[in-house]
């Protein structure tokens, strides 16, 4: 059986790559204690100096959660649970003590946009779109990743697109500052070309650098924002609103 989760190192970079291409590389709980544990993993190793996130495949980077696994959560209780423990993943990331990048090889909504927004840099193939739709199923973002969105780029545009629920192409993510790079040709080898600036310091002066740059944050602070965020999106979740939406996009996909 394949994993959901893949993890190698090469020049120096760490790569994970969400390994289910099937549902557009989605989150499940096994997905989420499996990026736990390869973040620890990168965060260890020393040969490696830049980490970077993407997926399987060229259609998806991450399309959130998995609706068909969490649908069945109800109550504002079980989804403050699910909430949470990708919201533990989310600050491994955005805290990380070495650079992150989120290679966007396809479609990042939702979930998957709040994954891109606790990476540092965000790579995204021309052909990838973006969105915060959460909206559309009568939630917020319920990882951290308003939060982090809000750390990453200007308010007026962060609030652009989390009001908006609408995706935008890797252009117009760029126009809003949450896209840094556009990549058109072969996105691996464009990746690890742009990262070579970094991957040609020695580790201390990249690790010194994340310092100074996470020390320029609140943690109390954006860790507390991360835990009301994610209790604002649970009280959303057990809304009916929420559940009928899902319900008829459940539905919609079946067709």
């Amino acid at each position: 059986m394949e994993q959901a989760v893949l993890w190698h190192k090469e020049n120096n970079i760490g790569w994970i790559t969400l390994n289910r291409p099937s549902v557009r590389n989605a989150i499940n709980f096994e997905v989420m204690e499996k990026l736990l544990s390869l973040l620890n993993t990168a965060k260890m190793d020393n040969d490696v100096k830049v980490l970077i996130i993407t997926g399987a495949g060229t259609r998806a980077f991450c399309s959130g959660g998995d609706l068909s696994a969490f649908h069945s959560l109800k109550t504002e209780e079980e989804a403050f649970g699910m909430l949470s423990k990708m919201g533990e993943v989310l600050d491994e990331i955005f805290f990380f003590p070495k650079p992150t990048a989120a290679l966007i090889n396809g479609s990042a909504v939702g979930g998957g946009c709040e994954i891109a927004s606790a990476c540092d840099i965000r790579l995204a193939r021309a052909e990838a779109k973006v969105g915060f739709i959460q909206g559309k199923l009568g939630i917020t973002t319920g990882w951290g990743g308003g939060s982090y969105l809000l750390e990453r780029i200007g308010q007026t545009e962060a609030m652009d697109l989390l009001y908006s629920s609408s995706p935008v192409t890797a252009k117009q993510g760029m126009d809003h500052g949450f896209i840094q790079y556009v990549i058109k040709g072969n996105s691996k080898k464009e990746t690890e070309r742009y990262l070579e600036r970094y991957t040609a310091q020695p580790l201390g002066v990249i690790t010194s650098y994340k310092t100074l740059q996470l020390s320029r944050f609140d943690q109390q602070k954006i860790k507390q924002n991360v835990q009301q965020e994610i209790r604002r999106c649970a009280k959303l979740w057990a809304s009916d609103e929420h559940h009928r939406r899902v319900e008829a996009f459940l539905k919609k996909a079946q067709i």
